[in-house]
């Protein structure tokens, strides 16, 4: 005799193939559905026979012996043809590479063997097949910087005048604030908070603004508010992993923050240089280092009553201003915009954890959380360190 309730499928298993049926069936229609539309084509009775949709964003520009080249990238709605380009309102010869059709997010480099004129501006201007004008302004021709020993190495003296040396100044004052009471405890990590809020504000607008400049397709506002995000989560779950950070673990989340926006002003200082401003380059060195030189005591704050290594005092100096070196490099040589903007997030939500963590370690050390931002030092504090980057910033602002 056969046992037939052995042979029932267990009602689990019957649940778990009925859940994967309805999570199939439904993706199983929209692939049908796509299949459809593109076999059917229901929408071309809408077509009144106007060209497609194009556009075309200019992403890296080369000034060299050879002359000019661009780097460009289509974002239209149909595969798109560079039938010719203009240079200073002339006709120009050029060469395409990859050749052939450009398809929706597709790049390729123009070279123009053009004879720019060093100091001088030019205009680049594509017209596609359909007629379409793309024009690109070269404000002031130089030689775009290639990547040598000498050149890097002089870049890295610059990005370390930048960001090593005032963080390392800053972090000097370590011996003489580690007598302070508690209200100038309370002084120094609202300081922290409030010049990491400036730098907050700051490289947000710097992030949105090269987004700006990326092509459509990269969804620059997007991408920055995500990324910001994503960075401030994976480091908060970072950071309190194994609870909340605090002394030495605090102070290297500070470096971290503040090592993100030295590289977003390695950036600016190389594009400066990049664009043939090396007057401007100098004048931005100087003004960057006068507007850091408060960070390496927002790093001190949250060490002044212990006693760490030695190593941990070069590590945070490293961590904190080493990233300037990366951005300059980077900079200079011409990084797309929206890798640049992406970089800036990153570092904007990184500086966000960090505010986070500063204002919770200074609640958490006084026993009158719920009113210590409204004591005298914590809002002097946090005032303070706002004017300060407020004010040294109209140095570097042009």
């Amino acid at each position: 005799m056969t046992d037939t309730a052995s042979t029932l499928p267990h009602p689990l298993e019957a649940r778990k193939w009925r859940r994967l049926v309805w999570l199939l069936l439904p993706l199983a229609l929209l692939v049908a559905a796509l299949a459809w539309i593109a076999a059917a084509d229901p929408l071309r009775s809408f077509n009144n026979g106007a060209p497609p949709v194009e556009a075309l964003t200019y992403e890296r520009t080369i000034l060299d012996d050879s002359g000019i080249r661009v780097l460009v990238r289509a974002g239209g709605s149909e595969p798109m043809s560079i039938a010719q380009v203009q240079v200073d309102d002339a006709y120009w010869s050029f060469t395409q590479d990859p050749p052939g059709q450009l398809a929706r997010g597709a790049t390729a480099w123009i070279s123009l063997p053009y004879p720019w004129v060093l100091g001088e501006a030019h205009r680049v201007n594509v017209l596609t097949s359909t007629g379409t004008t793309f024009e690109h302004e070269i404000a002031v021709a130089v030689p775009t910087p290639k990547p040598n020993a000498t050149a890097l190495t002089a870049q890295a003296l610059i990005g370390a005048i930048v960001g090593i040396l005032p963080v390392a100044i800053g972090l000097m004052f370590y011996p003489a604030l580690r007598g302070v009471s508690r209200s100038g405890m309370n002084f120094l990590l609202a300081l922290t908070v409030g010049l990491l809020a400036f730098l907050l504000i700051d490289m947000s607008g710097d992030a949105l603004e090269l987004a700006a400049e990326s092509a459509a397709l990269f969804q620059g506002p997007a991408m920055v508010i995500l990324a910001a995000l994503a960075s401030f989560l994976l480091l908060m779950a970072i950071g309190r992993w194994r609870g909340t950070p605090k002394g030495l673990a605090l102070s290297f989340f500070i470096a971290l923050g503040i090592g993100l926006h030295n590289m977003g002003e390695g950036l600016a200082i190389g594009a400066a240089f990049a664009a043939g401003s090396a007057g401007l380059g100098t004048f931005l060195v100087i003004g960057f280092a006068i507007h850091n030189i408060t960070e390496g005591i927002g790093i001190a704050a949250p060490i002044l009553k212990e006693r760490p290594p030695l190593w941990a005092f070069a590590a945070l100096t490293l961590l904190a201003g080493g990233p300037a070196v990366i951005g300059m490099w980077l900079g200079s040589l011409a990084v797309e915009p929206q890798w640049s903007a992406l970089a800036l997030a990153i570092g904007a939500g990184a500086i966000l954890q960090v505010i986070v963590e500063v204002g919770s370690y200074l609640i958490r050390s006084n026993k009158d959380a719920k009113s210590i931002w409204l004591s005298a030092p914590a809002l002097g504090g946090l005032l303070s360190g706002l004017a300060f980057m407020y004010l040294t910033a109209a140095i570097i602002k042009i």
